[in-house]
């Protein structure tokens, strides 16, 4: 396994989580948090599917094929289940009290960027 590359990736995602609670502290624009929020997500996302592709290739030496492909199989669905969309049909999540369509927007907190 490239440990040493994925701890120099993993690090520069702890800098750029770092970098994010400055922002919050600072109170900098919202558009600004967000853009960075989605660059660590995206890096930390990059850093799972590489450890992904090195367990899979440690797998595939074993020299047991149906451990290693029982290994791969349960690897595998942790990554689907983590990655996939929902299926078009699928219900809309509906709030528990009301049996209405959910509100996403309703409980989200507004970052100002004015100081109070």
């Amino acid at each position: 396994m490239r440990r040493e590359e994925i701890g120099r990736r993993l690090r520069r995602v702890e800098g750029q989580i770092r970098g994010l609670q400055r922002m919050v502290e600072e109170k900098r624009e919202c558009e600004a948090i967000l853009t960075q929020l989605i660059a660590a997500r995206a890096a930390l996302d990059r850093v799972g599917l590489l450890v992904v592709e090195n367990y899979v290739e440690e797998c595939l030496v074993i020299s047991d094929a149906q451990v290693a492909q029982e290994q791969v199989r349960r690897v595998l669905r942790l990554v689907f289940s983590r990655y996939s969309l929902p299926e078009p049909n699928d219900a809309p999540i509906r709030d528990s009290d009301q049996g209405q369509p959910a509100n996403p927007v309703q409980d989200v907190t507004v970052l100002s960027t004015e100081e109070e």
